[in-house]
C-alpha cells in the first residue's frame, strides 16, 4: 500500500499530512510518497518529510504510482487519472459534475466534508478542525482592520467603551469567535437558528438573540435548515437591531448543498457606523450579505464587508496539522487488514462519493439526477 501526497493548486497552502503525520504512518509499514515541494507552504520541507520515512516523488511519480491520493482539492487532478482512491475536501454538493466525471474515470473519492456527524466521527471532522481556525482568524482579522479597540479602555485621554460584535451562526466557528471576541474584551450577541446552543454560546459569554418559530434542526446532524418566511421576516427584524449596534460582524451561516442563507441586507449595512467590519466566513458559497463577494474585500457606505471562506489557509502549520489527523484517523479506519477498503463501516460509506464506475452518494445523485 502506497500512500501518495500531492501538492496542493496555487491558492492553498496547506498540504495533506505534514512530517509528524508521515512518521506514524511509516510505523505501521505503509509506504507514503510525497511530491517534491508539498510542504513548503506549510513550512514543512522535503528534509522534514524525507527524515519521517517518505519518499520524495515527482508529481508524475506520485499520481502513477500511488495507491491512495491525499489532496484537499480536486481542481489540478488530471482528467487522465484511473482506478485511484482520493481523500479530500471535494464538496460534491456542489461540485457534482466534476465528481461524475471521477466516476466515469473509475476513481473511488472520499470526500471528508461528507462524513457523517456522530460522535464516532468526530476525530476525522475535517469542518470541525478547519472552522475552529476559521472562527478564531476572522475575530483577530476584524480587529486588525477595526479602526476600534476591543476591549474597554480608560486612560488619562478619556474611556473608550469596548467593542460590540455579533456573530451570526453558533456553529464551531462561530463559537471559537464568541471565544476569541470574548478574550479580546469585547461584547457579543449571538443569533442561530437553532435553540440548543444557546447554553454555550452563554457559557462563552455570549449574549443568544432569540426568534421564535424556527424549524426543527433535529435531524439535520447540526446544520442549520431552511426556515419558513414568516420566521426570516422576523429574523431579519432581530437581526437588524443588533447588527446596528455592532462594530464588528462574524457571519458563519452556511446550509449543506443551499447556497448560504442571506441574513444581511445592504440597508442594515447602511445604518452601521462608518469603519465598522463584516467577515463573511460563508463567502464560498454566496455569502450571509448581499454585498459578499468571495475573495475580495468590499467597502459599503463606509462599511468594510470581507469575503473569505479560505481563512484557515492563513494557519497553515497548525490547520495542516489539524487535518492531518483527521486524515490519518480516517486512514486506519478506511484500510483494512488485507490493505482492502472498509466499505462496511457506516463512515466510510457515508463519505464515499464514487466507486466502481459509479456515484455511489444517494444525496450526490440527487442532484446530478435532478439537473
Amino acid at each position: 500500500m502506497i500512500i501518495g501526497v500531492l501538492k496542493e493548486p496555487a491558492f492553498e497552502s496547506r498540504v495533506s499530512l505534514l512530517a509528524e503525520a508521515v512518521t506514524a504512518l511509516v510505523k505501521k509499514k505503509v509506504e507514503v510518497w510525497v511530491e517534491a515541494g508539498a510542504g513548503i507552504s506549510a513550512y514543512c520541507g522535503d528534509d522534514d518529510y524525507s527524515k519521517a520515512g517518505a519518499s520524495i516523488r515527482s508529481r508524475g511519480d506520485v499520481l502513477g504510482g500511488a495507491d491512495i491520493l491525499l489532496s484537499i482539492h480536486y481542481n489540478d487532478i488530471p482528467g487522465t487519472l484511473e482506478h485511484k482512491v482520493l481523500i479530500g475536501v471535494y464538496q460534491p454538493l456542489y461540485n457534482s459534475a466534476h465528481l461524475a466525471v471521477w466516476a466515469k474515470q473509475h476513481i473511488t473519492s472520499f470526500s471528508l466534508d461528507m462524513l457523517p456527524r456522530t460522535t464516532r466521527a468526530q476525530s476525522m471532522d475535517v469542518l470541525s478542525s478547519q472552522a475552529n481556525i476559521a472562527g478564531y482568524k476572522a475575530i483577530l482579522l476584524a480587529a486588525g482592520l477595526s479602526p476600534h479597540y476591543f476591549p474597554m479602555m480608560m486612560t488619562a485621554a478619556g474611556s473608550i467603551a469596548p467593542a460590540k460584535v455579533l456573530i451570526l451562526g453558533a456553529g464551531v466557528a462561530g463559537l471559537q469567535a464568541i471565544a476569541t471576541a470574548r478574550r479580546l474584551g469585547a461584547v457579543v450577541e449571538v443569533f442561530d437558528t437553532r435553540p440548543a446552543v444557546k447554553e454555550e454560546v452563554m457559557s462563552l459569554g455570549g449574549k443568544f438573540i432569540e426568534v421564535e418559530g424556527a424549524a426543527d434542526v433535529s435531524r439535520a446532524g447540526g446544520y442549520a435548515v431552511e426556515q419558513s418566511e414568516d420566521f426570516l421576516q422576523r429574523q431579519q427584524q432581530k437581526i437588524a437591531e443588533s447588527i446596528a449596534r455592532a462594530d464588528i460582524v462574524v457571519a458563519t451561516a452556511q446550509i449543506p448543498g443551499n447556497r448560504a442563507p442571506l441574513l444581511v441586507t445592504s440597508a442594515m449595512i447602511a445604518v452601521m457606523r462608518k469603519g465598522s467590519v463584516i467577515i463573511d466566513l460563508a463567502a464560498a458559497t454566496g455569502g450571509n450579505t448581499e454585498v459578499t463577494r468571495n475573495n475580495e474585500t468590499v467597502f459599503h457606505k463606509g462599511v468594510i464587508v470581507v469575503g473569505n471562506s479560505a481563512l484557515p489557509a492563513t494557519m497553515p502549520y497548525d490547520a495542516s496539522k489539524l487535518y492531518g489527523k483527521n486524515v490519518s484517523n480516517f486512514l486506519q479506519l478506511i484500510i483494512g487488514k488485507e490493505g482492502d477498503l472498509n466499505f462496511g463501516d457506516e463512515l466510510v460509506k457515508g463519505c464515499c462519493i464514487t466507486h466502481d464506475g459509479k456515484v455511489v452518494h444517494e444525496k450526490v445523485k440527487d442532484i446530478i439526477k435532478n439537473g
